[in-house]
This record gives C-alpha cells, sequence and structure tokens, in this order.
C-alpha cells in the first residue's frame, strides 16, 4: 500500500515538473510578449485531441460542471497568473501563489471534511519560506493589482483542486481532462484577444515545437497525470506537489541558462523539498483517501491527513 502510494505521488509529481519548463519553452521557443496565446494553444488543442481519442463528451451536471472546473483550473488561473506576471516580479508572484496549499488545505477542511493538522500548516509554511529564498529578490516591488491576481490564481487552483476531488467524474480520466482543458482554452479565447489581439500570421519551426510540447506534453499528458493524482490522493497532498515548479524552474536557468545560483537558493529549494516530503507523510495508521464513487454508500467518508 505504501509503495502504491509512492508510486502515485512520483507520477503526479511529474506534471508539476514539467510545468517549471514553461519558462524556458516560453523564453526561448516562443513569440515574444504573448503568453496567454501560448495558454490558449496549450490547452484547447490538448482538450479537443483528448475528447477525439476518448469519443465522450459530458453528459447531464458534467456539463456545467466542465465548465466551472476548466475556469478554475486552466482558464481562470491562467488568465490571473498572466496578470500577476506582468505586474509584478518573478519572485513575488511566485511566493504568492506558494500560499495554494495553506488555502488548498482550508478548503479541504471546510467542503471535505479533512483534518487540518499543524504539520500540515507547518509545512505550507515552510513551502512559502522556501519558495521565497528561492526567488524573491530584495529589490522587489509591490503591486497590489499584482499581488491580488497572483493570491487569486492560488485561490482558484485550490478551489479547483478540492472540487474535483469532490465531484467523481463517471467518464474515463482522459476525457474529463479533455473537457476541462476545452472549457478552459475556449474561456481564455475572447481574453487573449481583448489583451493580445489578433495572433501572429507567421510562426517559425522553433515556435511550432514549443506549443507542440507545450500543448502535447505540457498539457494533454501532464493534466491527465495531475488529476489522476487528485482522484487518488488528498487535495493537500496534491497541492504541496505545485511546489516543485519553482524548483524545478530555477535548477533549469542554473543549467541551461546559466543562471547564477546562490547558497541562499539552493537552501531554498532544500526547504521546499523538505516541506513536500514532509507534507506527503502520513503517521502509521491514518486512513488512505479514496474517491466518492468508491466508497460504499453506507460507508462514513474517509478522511486522509496530509
Amino acid at each position: 500500500m505504501l509503495r502504491h502510494r509512492l508510486a502515485i505521488v512520483l507520477v503526479t509529481a511529474l506534471a508539476p515538473a514539467v510545468w517549471g519548463t514553461t519558462y524556458l519553452v516560453t523564453t526561448e521557443l516562443l513569440p515574444p510578449h504573448r503568453p496567454l496565446l501560448a495558454a490558449v494553444i496549450r490547452c484547447l488543442p490538448a482538450g479537443l485531441l483528448l475528447i477525439a481519442l476518448t469519443r465522450r463528451l459530458p453528459q447531464g451536471s458534467w456539463w456545467w460542471r466542465s465548465l466551472v472546473l476548466g475556469a478554475l483550473n486552466i482558464g481562470a488561473f491562467q488568465a490571473l497568473l498572466f496578470i500577476a506576471a506582468y505586474r509584478l516580479p518573478g519572485g513575488i508572484a511566485a511566493t504568492v501563489g506558494a500560499v495554494g496549499p495553506l488555502i488548498t488545505a482550508g478548503l479541504s477542511a471546510a467542503v471535505l471534511g479533512d483534518r487540518l493538522t499543524l504539520r500540515t500548516v507547518l509545512s505550507g509554511i515552510a513551502g512559502v519560506a522556501g519558495v521565497s529564498l528561492l526567488v524573491l529578490r530584495a529589490d522587489a516591488r509591490l503591486d497590489a493589482v499584482g499581488v491580488a491576481a497572483a493570491l487569486g490564481g492560488a485561490v482558484v487552483m485550490a478551489a479547483g483542486v478540492v472540487l474535483s476531488k469532490r465531484w467523481a467524474s463517471p467518464a474515463p480520466l482522459l476525457a474529463t481532462t479533455g473537457w476541462q482543458l476545452t472549457a478552459g482554452g475556449l474561456l481564455l479565447v475572447p481574453v487573449t484577444l481583448l489583451s493580445e489581439g489578433a495572433p501572429p500570421t507567421h510562426y517559425t519551426a522553433a515556435n511550432l515545437l514549443g506549443y507542440a510540447y507545450l500543448c502535447l506534453i505540457g498539457a494533454a499528458f501532464t493534466y491527465a497525470l495531475w488529476f489522476r493524482g487528485i482522484q487518488a490522493l488528498s487535495p493537500t497532498s496534491v497541492s504541496f506537489l505545485a511546489l516543485l515548479s519553482p524548483v524545478v524552474a530555477t535548477g533549469i536557468g542554473w543549467l541551461a541558462l546559466g543562471q547564477d545560483l546562490s547558497p541562499l537558493q539552493a537552501l531554498g529549494a532544500l526547504v521546499v523539498l523538505g516541506s513536500l516530503v514532509v507534507a506527503q507523510t502520513r503517521r502509521p495508521g491514518a486512513a488512505g483517501s479514496s474517491t466518492p464513487a468508491a466508497r460504499p454508500a453506507s460507508a462514513p467518508p474517509v478522511r486522509e491527513r496530509a
């Protein structure tokens, strides 16, 4: 059982680790100043591809549930991330976003009845501290709108994770993933046109390669892993794994782009990884997580103590 859970955690962790490569791909391969266009091309074709492969459309309440989840996990999150990235230094945006696991833990306690433990709170605080050491700069300046957008992004992501756990889809994983990517991508289209105007008419081979990577690997593959992790683990456990993204992004910047890595940044990475390990461990005898659909009707809800 322990080995099975560890395997699920490691596989789920691949998603935020891959998302950590987005900065490198965006800066090195994609057209400049088009982050929302990249989000649309990343999500919408990936969603349509998964729907075509599974040949499943939502039924009944899953039409509006897919829209809500797609907005939270994809559309609204990407839009708020875009606003935060443009109005804040990257370090502040990442540090504010690192409160996501704490918000997820609170929402899980309120919505799912999960137990909010001191260990989870302390791990969340350590994660924020580690990310701040990793990416925050002393000369960074605050912007109220940017901070609000970054915090809003953390809130909608946490809400998306918790609701994805609460609403167990009867459809296959790839179909559900496709619905959310499609809904989120469609919601981003008008925002992209209003913010960035019409897309470019010419693309280089590098542009196409970058978009293909973001679409197939950075969306279709990784979001399937992410939602699979939400099915098998507690929302809090999954949300802590998102802290891997700034660690991977910093590591790639150091290895591939020749960016400096100070001792404080290295310490921050170790603190983040430590918080992840603590958040994923459970006391002996703690109950595991199960999806609502898998529980007998007469059985009480099983709570995972993250």
